[in-house]
């Protein structure tokens, strides 16, 4: 089994040069969109057939593309949501740990860096992060939340790749893009449930940070990143930009954690992570909310000016 054929639909220029990403993930939604960057962008991709708990399949498709580095954005979150995780518990181990590692044990051997789409909800606030403190949680911090089966997997995977110094680890929270039609767009989702809880949390707004990791990928930067837009957004502050840029008509209704306990199976993840790491390399990231203005509602508003 070989990898898929791609290219990039432009010339390369001299920031693209040499370059040529290995993709796997081509039917997610982050797979897909790194695809489309990296056409407009000029830079040659393939995307990977192999599976990847397969050693063999993966080390054919790394053969066949050749690539300068590999990027990560398959696995299981889960479907509707990651309740789906709680009772399929084998084939969440095997996509997210067991794919993962051997993706990353294969790249290691070969000498190519790894950027992995991985994820920060495996923290939740506690007392020396507290809601509304501003203190978010650092790289460097171990995981605590354990609430849902989902999180336990990547938490795993996240400390077994420490051992990697080949790997870039960025943790996406709560992804956002200007799609928003899109069923795995969290304003998507939240728009769509009948209620929502209203806590702050960091996010990640995709149409700012996907081209970033491209970045990070020709800087050839490894190790874990917080891989969200600086600050916190509540739910209920997203809903009235919703509604301010999108649809004056729109309403929703609020609900407890302990009352969004009973129709859900597992827990949620809430936190805020620290971005100085990220924001040090890349002192344009912007804030969450003005990201959410300029990379999602004012593209897509319907309103009038507000």
């Amino acid at each position: 089994m070989g990898a898929t054929t791609e290219n990039g639909s432009k010339a390369d220029n001299g920031s693209t040069a040499g370059l040529k990403f290995l993709i796997y993930g081509r039917t997610g939604w982050i797979g897909g969109l790194l695809g489309g960057l990296c056409a407009d962008r000029g830079i040659p991709f393939v995307y990977g057939a192999g599976r990847l708990e397969n050693r063999a399949q993966i080390e054919a498709d790394i053969a066949d593309a050749a690539p300068t580095h590999v990027i990560n954005a398959a696995g299981v979150t889960g479907r509707p949501n990651v309740d789906w995780c709680e009772t399929h518990r084998v084939e969440t181990i095997r996509a997210n740990v067991v794919g993962t590692l051997t993706l990353a044990d294969v790249c290691r051997e070969r000498g190519l860096i790894l950027i992995n789409y991985a994820t920060g909800c495996i923290f939740e606030y506690d007392g020396a992060h507290p809601l509304g403190s501003g203190v978010g949680f650092v790289e460097e911090d171990t995981p605590n939340f354990v609430g849902s089966f989902y999180s336990k997997t990547k938490a795993m995977v996240e400390e077994l790749l420490k051992n990697y110094e080949n790997v870039c680890t960025l943790r996406v929270r709560m992804p956002i893009s200007s799609d928003l039609s899109n069923p795995r767009n969290f304003i998507t989702k939240i728009t769509r449930y009948e209620k929502v809880v209203d806590i702050p949390n960091s996010m990640t707004i995709l149409d700012e940070l996907l081209p970033i990791s491209i970045e990070m990928a020709k800087r050839n930067l490894t190790g874990i990143y917080n891989f969200t837009n600086p600050g916190v957004v509540s739910h209920n502050e997203i809903l009235e930009m919703y509604r301010d840029y999108i649809d004056p008509n729109f309403t929703w209704k609020n609900f407890t954690l302990e009352e969004q306990a009973k129709v859900i199976v597992a827990p949620r993840s809430n936190n805020e992570l620290d971005t100085a790491k990220l924001k040090k390399e890349f002192p344009e990231l912007l804030p969450i909310k003005e990201s959410l203005i300029k990379y999602v509602f004012q593209p897509n508003q319907k309103t009038s000016t507000t």
